[in-house]
């Protein structure tokens, strides 16, 4: 997804990484697992689109995490990733999302103008 991959590229440029959790047999582990310099725990990253839901599995699997003293974010859209960003001392990541939120938002009023007049 769009948001996957602009978390992925912006955790690169801070110089972290975010590998995808891919775990067999084991359905709901969070979708990215975030390493960021100069930080001793990682943070387990699971996507979402604005209006997207946790499943059970996905719930079982953040609350088993948060147990054991871990981080886990549930993003929701680039808006979630923007404040996830935020919140991870990333102010020039959170920008660059809201300037790509910005100019989608201006697309979508352009399209429906372009939807009324037709």
């Amino acid at each position: 997804s769009e948001v996957e991959r602009i978390l992925v590229d912006e955790v690169r440029k801070a110089g972290g990484r975010a590998p995808k959790w891919v775990s067999p047999g084991n359905v709901g582990v969070p979708d990215r697992i975030v390493f960021l310099p100069g930080r001793s725990m990682p943070i387990f990253v699971e996507l979402k689109t604005e209006t997207g839901r946790l499943s059970g599995p996905q719930k079982v699997w953040a609350a088993q995490l948060r147990e054991l003293h871990q981080r886990v974010r549930t993003v929701y859209g680039l808006q979630g990733l923007e404040e996830l960003f935020r919140e991870l001392g990333m102010p020039d990541s959170a920008r660059r999302v809201r300037q790509i939120r910005e100019r989608q938002d201006k697309s979508k009023n352009i399209d429906v103008k372009r939807g009324t007049d037709a």
